[in-house]
């Protein structure tokens, strides 16, 4: 028997008597959200190795997770969870089995697409939440680009949100969000712990010297494929459930105050000031 036919697997309206993504909204639903100022997560991640004992869906199961979450709590004003973009920018982990990329090009094309479609419907409070570090510059660059053409959406990466979290609470990779290591494999412990293959887990060094961190913090390369035998970057060996479950909610809380406060803002206009006023 089937027990949920949501297309991406929720069944919210089924479980819960509504439903806060895109594709299960009824049209009064749309037509009622856009009178209460509402505001859309479309959450963005990858589909790429994570190391031998994570699955491939890490970075976008992530944000969808939060983006849903953050909905569900929220009931003063609407917030929807537009369909997830799963494809991202890997082009780095390509060789790696598993790995599916879309190039510079493809994906701004794809995400501003999605974007103006969304404006076009009515909605003028829009997210980015995105999950995958490859993604992180690009969709900033999206939202520049979007900005031009009068159309406003605000990128946020999750884990910067939270760099105390990071920094404080680690055991092992301390401020860094990592890949597959510490702080993904804890949060795939909390979410889905049954995704986790812990008899694969590895902790590899860096097959080849960088800058030091005090370079780092202001440039660097591209990433190139994982300079790590296995594809993780960090310790995975000190995750766990409850750090996973401390950086979701501190994430989460996060996210409800950009949420409530973007609610509050008014629309904003390029050409309201400058050069470009009419």
């Amino acid at each position: 028997m089937v027990t949920d036919a949501s297309v991406f697997g929720a069944g919210l309206r089924e479980r819960l008597g509504r439903t806060v993504h895109w594709q299960e909204m009824w049209r009064h639903e749309f037509l009622d959200a856009l009178e209460r100022d509402p505001v859309v997560i479309v959450p963005c991640g990858s589909v790429e190795q994570h190391g031998p004992h994570c699955p491939m869906d890490v970075d976008i199961s992530h944000t969808q997770a939060l983006a849903v979450e953050t909905a569900l709590a929220i009931t003063e004003f609407p917030v929807i969870v537009a369909p997830p973009v799963w494809i991202g920018l890997t082009h780095y982990n390509m060789g790696e089995v598993g790995t599916i990329t879309a190039s510079v090009e493809t994906y701004i094309a794809l995400v501003s697409e999605i974007c103006r479609s969304i404006w076009a419907n009515g909605f003028r409070r829009i997210i980015l939440l995105n999950g995958h570090g490859g993604n992180r510059d690009i969709i900033r660059v999206i939202s520049i680009k979007l900005s031009e053409e009068d159309i406003w959406v605000l990128p946020i990466t999750y884990w910067e949100m939270v760099p105390d979290v990071l920094q404080q609470r680690a055991e092992a990779d301390f401020g860094s969000i990592g890949h597959g290591g510490e702080w993904e494999t804890s949060l795939q412990l909390y979410l889905r712990p049954t995704l986790i293959d812990r008899a694969r887990m590895v902790a590899d060094p860096e097959r080849e010297p960088n800058f030091t961190p005090e370079i780092l913090a202001f440039t660097g390369f591209p990433e190139r494929r994982r300079e790590r035998e296995h594809g993780v970057n960090g310790n995975p060996f000190t995750a766990s459930a409850e750090k996973g479950a401390l950086l979701f909610e501190a994430a989460k809380e996060r996210l409800i105050e950009v949420c409530r406060q973007y609610h509050r803002l008014p629309v904003w206009q390029y050409r309201q000031f400058g050069s470009h006023c009419p």
